[in-house]
């Protein structure tokens, strides 16, 4: 299984929700450590790789046009 490349700006659910009720995250610092900023309130946390990729759901990503 090849590890998940996440960068900055993508979006991702995580599996517990934000005491605001919001799932979804932005991705703001990549590395050691994740920078995330909720999509609802825009509270920032950071918090550690390993526990970040545990809490990941999923990577939501927008539809690509395609300019045909």
């Amino acid at each position: 299984m090849t590890p998940v490349q996440y960068q900055i700006n993508d979006i991702v659910e995580l599996k517990k929700p934000h005491p605001c009720g919001n799932k979804l995250w932005i991705i703001t610092r990549t590395g050691i450590d994740f920078g995330l900023k909720c999509q609802k309130c825009g509270h920032r946390v950071m918090i550690p790789r390993k526990t970040f990729e545990r809490a990941v759901k999923r990577v939501v990503t927008p539809e690509k046009n395609t300019g045909a």
